[in-house]
């Protein structure tokens, strides 16, 4: 099976009712753990790099292990996508390289972090949008900024999305799915206090418009159990907090569909390793840590699957649909 576009996947989300995870990868181990998973659930995944990602691999290396990793589980559907695009320059590189999703973040100026205005934001993500439907590529926009920090991207001052210029936006640039602050936050240290999420935004914007994916960032739920694994083998994570899994899950009837996860795939693998290099510190063969620690993300992944809805899916994508077909269907609109 090739690379499917985001948007086929999201658009089954939508009219089934579940969400999708979409979970970051670096190196083999995060894509091997992922894909393994969902072939055991049968779940549709999205594989997701962000700028961090590119520059530490390379765009070819990251798209080689996700065209391997398709090869061993050929029967998972798979959409590869640009995490946190910061300009359209590299949002364009992406799909030079054969992404078939990309996220403009216009939310934040180019530095990742400076919150911009609702007409930047509106101008760079309509370029990409016009760029990627020309080519059938899916593209995500985002509306507000989130807290907390991943991969040097991220607003030191979070601000919700407002609903009625979520929807204006939305109308005003096209995008097939868009990101809304409603009270995620990204990396481990989200939160002093158990979040309370703004579920009302998600559903204003589900309500005016339901053919919009909405996307959910910042969706790591911290499991205090691999805090405390990590703290008890000489980690330092006091205060730990992520989003509770059962909050994102009840996002999913409110019309969540994609929910990225990156953290806690990252919690499972340290308190993994630093596990075997306490209890085993004769081991040095960097396969004696990183199986264990391959299969620890595995299985959070194949949780968040099964909790997501996501799992036995798989075989709603028999057909897939082209770029040179989504690229027909967008220019018609």
């Amino acid at each position: 099976m090739p690379l499917l576009t985001m948007k086929q996947i999201l658009d089954d989300a939508i009219a089934k009712n579940y969400g999708v995870g979409a979970f970051n990868i670096n190196n083999m181990e995060q894509t091997l753990a992922i894909m393994s998973a969902a072939d055991r659930t049968e779940s549709p995944v999205i594989l997701q790099a962000s700028r961090g990602a590119r520059k530490y691999a390379g765009p070819v290396m990251i798209y080689g292990l996700v065209q391997a990793a398709m090869k061993l589980y050929p029967k998972v559907p798979v959409a590869l996508h640009l995490d946190h695009g910061n300009n359209f320059e590299t949002c364009k590189q992406s799909m030079d390289d054969g992404w078939t999703s990309v996220m403009m973040d216009g939310s934040l100026m180019e530095d990742g972090k400076t919150p911009s205005t609702f007409e930047y934001n509106v101008d760079v993500t309509s370029r990409v949008v016009a760029e990627g439907h020309k080519r059938g590529i899916t593209v995500e926009g985002e509306i507000g900024t989130l807290g907390g920090i991943e991969d040097g991207h991220g607003a030191d001052r979070v601000k919700l999305a407002d609903p009625d210029q979520a929807v204006e936006f939305a109308h005003k640039t096209g995008v097939d799915a868009l990101a809304l602050a409603f009270g995620t936050s990204h990396g481990a240290f989200k939160f002093k206090a158990k979040p309370v999420l703004a579920y009302d935004i998600v559903q204003a914007v589900n309500k005016k418009m339901p053919g919009l994916a909405i996307v959910s960032h910042g969706s790591s739920s911290v499991p205090p159990e691999l805090v405390a694994e990590i703290n008890k083998y000489g980690g330092k994570m006091p205060g730990a907090m992520g989003v509770p899994l059962e909050d994102i899950v009840r996002s999913i009837d409110f019309g969540v569909r994609k929910i990225n996860i990156d953290t806690d795939l990252r919690l499972a693998a340290t308190a993994t390793i630093r596990k075997v290099f306490v209890e085993t510190p004769e081991k040095f063969d960097i396969r004696d840590y990183l199986r264990p620690a391959m299969e620890a993300m595995s299985h959070v992944v194949e949780t968040r699957m099964i909790a997501f809805r996501t799992a036995g899916k798989a075989s709603n994508f028999t057909k897939v649909i082209s770029l040179e077909e989504m690229a027909k269907v967008y220019a018609k609109k």
